[in-house]
């Protein structure tokens, strides 16, 4: 099934600050977890506690959120898959920010999360915007390279490969093997290796 990603909109949530590392996202404690289940309770889960209920994923005003405004480096430290699960367990269907760890990125990518960047002083004024009315409707647009929120409109950039992925809907790698599970099936059969068309059946 084919799930193309051509915009995200919805209320935004700002989180200010550089080199915001995967352990800040989530612990390692969470790592141990079989499924992704439950893990949106836990994003953030120290900063949130240290703060006593001022962090952004606390504040009443950004529940619901869809969009994390974020600054530079964000998602660096380890390569844990959890990180990107957590924000998406949490609501969060994209992110826009300054810039992303590598690895971070793809992560995000492989669940259909895209992460788009922009300059600081954009980053920066989407953050005050969301921070003085965090109802705003703010979108993401993948076709036009485009964030908009009420009358601001600003240019945002992802490479044109993970564009073309979100946009053509072949993000969802797991989605399109069990999509062509039979034809897979069909191909392995007729491989020379032995044990393949048994394995195959």
């Amino acid at each position: 099934m084919v799930s193309e990603i051509k915009q995200v909109s919805g209320s935004g949530i700002p989180l200010v600050g550089n080199d915001i590392d995967t352990d800040r996202i989530i612990p390692a404690r969470f790592l141990k977890a079989i499924t992704f289940d439950g893990l949106g309770e836990g994003a953030f889960i120290d900063d949130r506690t240290a703060l006593k209920g001022e962090h952004p994923f606390d504040q009443p005003q950004y529940q619901g959120a869809k969009v994390l405004i974020v600054n530079r480096n964000f998602g660096c430290g380890s390569s844990r898959e959890h990180a990107p699960q957590a924000l998406s367990k949490w609501g969060i269907q994209a992110l826009i920010g300054e810039s992303f760890a590598e690895i971070f990125f793809g992560n995000c990518v492989a669940i259909g999360v895209p992460c788009v960047t922009a300059e600081t002083e954009t980053i920066k004024k989407l953050q005050e915007l969301v921070a003085a009315n965090p109802q705003a409707a703010i979108t993401v647009n993948l076709e036009t390279l485009q964030v908009q929120i009420g009358d601001f409109t600003a240019s945002v950039f992802i490479g044109e490969g993970s564009r073309n992925m979100f946009v053509s809907g072949s993000w969802d790698a797991c989605g399109q093997l069990v999509a062509n599970a039979e034809k897979i099936r069909e191909t392995a059969a007729k491989l020379p290796y032995i044990g393949w068309g048994k394995l195959a059946s």
